[in-house]
């Protein structure tokens, strides 16, 4: 059974097939359609028996905590998964596509940020299942967390036909802040800074890819990587130059290569792995490549860029490596987070995932001293001229 294309929508299902639906809907007939989780408390979304498949799952929510959509952790436990090994493990608002704890207007084929303010989240990642499943939330913020959700499925009730050919869905979110850090280009011995811009740049060749590069996922098994989101906070105070964060080769490293420490698919640049060019900036949303933020002016501040691999899925017999370097030959000193989003036959190796931070480490910066720098400057720049070009005139005669 086909888990669902639009160009097979017009199939009828055979009379197994039923469509299903567990909500958040007042089960008492009034309008509080919305569940509360308390401070500390996980709450058990959907847990049913039986085969089929997720097809859509809506939500919104309401947490006066400023960092809610990083604190409210959700999981997905697929046919009887222990308590702990997960195959989804995420922060809520990276999961539905965006990080930095925010959400925005965004559109793409398996994940949406809808109005009002990107505050609506769906996702269509089709989730197969063949004995049932369990989605919990938990929060882990100092307040409530208000909860309206849908969670729409298929049931089979003659089980999931040819099972063995449908791997089970993997989300996993990691954060380096900052990645390993390279210091000195590996051939001439000389440091990367800020001061020299065209090195810091340009130089240096990347020899140990394995070692620096950002990791975006690290699975062990067969199965089929389907893409992700990266998110940047660029912290780098860099005025004098263009301070784009990226230049980084996406390096996709494959069963036997990752012995060999040679990547099996190798990229040309940050914004090239997203399908996009040339340091982009402006916002554009495509079916399966993005830009949902594209940073403040010069790059600074926070970024956020999708590339789903749906018609291009990344295949693996044994395991992968999926990585990117954080500026070229891994110089930069940003924050790095990312989902990564994958299929592959269970069981998965759950150490494997990193470890989940705790509050404080997942917590996204609200301050960085030298924007505020900058940022002043700016204004008494904007201040001075506004004052020299049109003020000065008008208010020389009292003076």
């Amino acid at each position: 059974m086909k888990l669902g294309k639009l160009d097979d929508i017009a199939k009828l299902r055979s009379d197994s097939v039923k469509r299903r639906r567990l909500s958040s809907h007042d089960k008492e007939g009034g309008n509080k359609d919305w569940i509360i989780i308390k401070s500390g408390e996980t709450a058990v979304l959907g847990e049913i028996s039986g085969a089929g498949c997720i097809k859509h799952i809506w939500c919104t929510y309401a947490c006066v905590s400023r960092r809610s959509l990083r604190n409210a952790i959700l999981r997905m436990y697929w046919d009887g998964e222990p308590e702990g090994k997960p195959s989804v493990e995420v922060p809520f608002g990276d999961f539905f596509g965006l990080g930095h704890a925010k959400h925005k207007n965004f559109v793409s084929l398996p994940l949406q940020m809808s109005p009002h303010r990107g505050k609506g989240f769906n996702c269509w990642w089709p989730m197969p299942f063949s004995s049932g499943y369990k989605i919990t939330l938990e929060n882990d913020n100092p307040t409530k967390f208000k909860l309206y959700y849908y969670i729409d499925y298929d049931i089979f009730e003659n089980g999931l036909e040819n099972e063995k050919d449908f791997g089970r869905f993997h989300a996993q979110w990691r954060r380096e802040n900052p990645p390993k850090v390279k210091k000195r280009d590996s051939e001439t011995g000389k440091r990367f800074t800020t001061l020299r811009p065209i090195r810091f740049m340009a130089s240096g060749k990347n020899k140990e890819p394995l070692k620096y590069n950002y990791k975006i996922l690290e699975a062990k098994g067969k199965g089929h990587y389907v893409g992700c989101h990266l998110n940047i906070d660029n912290k780098t105070f860099m005025p004098w130059f263009a301070n784009w964060p990226g230049e980084g080769d996406d390096m996709i490293f494959i069963d036997e290569d990752i012995e060999k420490g040679l990547p099996t698919l190798h990229g040309t640049g940050t914004e090239d792995y997203v399908n996009q060019a040339w340091s982009q900036h402006k916002k554009y949303f495509a079916p399966y490549h993005g830009t949902i933020k594209g940073g403040g002016l010069n790059w600074w501040g926070k970024i956020s860029y999708y590339r789903y691999h749906i018609e291009d899925p990344v295949y693996f017999n044994k395991k992968i490596i999926v990585s990117i370097e954080h500026g070229h030959d891994n110089h930069r000193k940003d924050d790095w987070s990312s989902t990564a989003y994958w299929y592959q036959k269970e069981p998965h190796d759950h150490d494997l995932f990193p470890k989940l931070l705790n509050r404080k480490g997942r917590k996204p910066k609200t301050f960085h001293s030298a924007h505020m720098i900058r940022k002043t400057l700016i204004i008494m720049l904007i201040g001075f001229l506004i004052y020299w070009y049109i003020l000065k005139d008008l208010l020389s005669p009292f003076f």
